[in-house]
C-alpha cells in the first residue's frame, strides 16, 4: 500500500470540497486517513484461505457453526462501510479447523474493497479449498451505509447473501438444520 499516494489523494479530496488544510484540526487528517486505510484494507493482498489449517483429522459428520461473526468492510462502489455479521457452517469430511480460523477468514476477505456477494463466496470457497468438507454454508447480513447515508436513504435495511455448497445444497433437511441453528435466539 502506498501511503504517500493516499495522503496526496485525501488532500485533493479535501481541497475539492473546500476544506482549509492549514486548519489546526485538519493538518494531520490526510495522514490519519492513510493509516486508517492501511488498517481497514489490510486484507487487500492476502488470501483468506491461508488462515485455515487442519488441526484435527477425525470422524465428525455433524454441523460446526460459528455465527454472529462481526463483519466490517468497504463497499468498492462508494468506499463507505457495510457492517453486519457472518454465519459460517460446515460439515467436515475428517478435516476440522480451529474456530478462530473461520473468523480470521472472514476478517481477511472483509478487509479490502469488497462487495457482499463476493465476500460471501470467497469465505465459502476458502473453506472448501482447505478442508474439502461435506458441506459449507455462509450467510452474511449487513447494513450498507451507501444505502443509509446517500441515495435511497433507508437506514436499517439489511442485505442478506448466502452461499451453499455440498450437502447443504442437495439435502434440504441438512440445510434447514443449519438455518435453524443460525436462527437460534441467544441465551
Amino acid at each position: 500500500m502506498d501511503k504517500n499516494k493516499i495522503i496526496e489523494g485525501v488532500k485533493k479530496i479535501l481541497e475539492g470540497i473546500g476544506t482549509d488544510l492549514r486548519a489546526k484540526d485538519m493538518v494531520d487528517t490526510p495522514r490519519r486517513v492513510a493509516q486508517m486505510y492501511e488498517e481497514i484494507l489490510s486484507g487487500e493482498h492476502k488470501d483468506g484461505a491461508d488462515e485455515i489449517s487442519v488441526i484435527l483429522e477425525q470422524e465428525h459428520d455433524e454441523i460446526i457453526l460459528i455465527r454472529d461473526i462481526p463483519v466490517q468492510s468497504l463497499c468498492e462502489h462508494h468506499m463507505v462501510p457495510f457492517i453486519g455479521r457472518a454465519h459460517v457452517a460446515y460439515i467436515p469430511d475428517k478435516k476440522i479447523t480451529g474456530l478462530s480460523k473461520i473468523a480470521r477468514v472472514v476478517d481477511v476477505f472483509s478487509k479490502r474493497l469488497q462487495i457482499q456477494e463476493r465476500l460471501t463466496t470467497q469465505i465459502a470457497d476458502a473453506i472448501v479449498s482447505k478442508l474439502s468438507p461435506k458441506a459449507v454454508m455462509v450467510i452474511i447480513e449487513a447494513e450498507h451505509l451507501c444505502m443509509t447515508m446517500r441515495g435511497v436513504k433507508k437506514p436499517g435495511a439489511k442485505t442478506v447473501t448466502s452461499v451453499v455448497r455440498g450437502i447443504f445444497r442437495s439435502d434440504s433437511k441438512a440445510r434447514q438444520e443449519a438455518l435453524s441453528l443460525i436462527n437460534l435466539k441467544s441465551c
